[in-house]
């Protein structure tokens, strides 16, 4: 049997020392919970191993936790300004129109008003109007299925960002 080489990000990001390890995954998810979980369970063999990791203390963060995972995403369709990340995941909203983005706007503020923070979508590869359909959609949830709905599709975010950081990515 042949064992696949660790991939040069994951053997890289196994051998940082803890800060820097750390500061890797606070970029990725801003749960501190998370990103101790994962800095101390360290070396990872695979990137299957590292995202399984991630998946396993997303689903053990507190509720504490996930508010401060969430504090540190914007809202659909207004990146920060100079964060190559959030514009990139966001890209469906870039061309969306003007009544769009407001619309948008508009949504995103009824649901911060409901449930205290930001609308947290897996915006990669999703159209401004397909994100707005979700918000439109989830707006209605109980708080208790909202965040549950907040942590998978926060661990999906987290699994795109660790693959970025761990495995060789085409630019796009």
């Amino acid at each position: 049997m042949t064992s696949t080489p660790t991939p040069p990000g994951l053997a890289r990001f196994n051998a940082d020392e803890e800060h820097t390890a750390l500061a890797a995954l606070l970029d990725a998810c801003a749960s501190g919970a998370w990103a101790r979980r994962l800095v101390a369970a360290r070396p990872y063999p695979t990137p299957e191993d590292l995202y399984a990791a991630s998946d396993a203390a997303m689903a053990g963060l507190t509720p504490a936790d996930l508010d401060e995972a969430t504090a540190g995403h914007p809202p659909i369709g207004r990146p920060e300004p100079g964060d190559p990340t959030s514009a990139r995941e966001q890209r469906g909203m870039a061309d969306a129109s003007d009544a769009l983005k407001a619309e948008m706007l508009e949504l995103n503020l009824a649901y911060q008003e409901k449930f205290g923070h930001v609308f947290l979508i897996c915006a990669t590869g999703r159209s401004g109007e397909e994100m707005r359909d979700a918000l439109r959609e989830r707006i209605g949830n109980p708080p208790e299925v909202e965040r549950e709905i907040v942590r998978t599709e926060l661990g999906k975010i987290n699994r795109i960002r660790l693959a970025r950081l761990v495995e060789p990515v085409a630019e796009d």
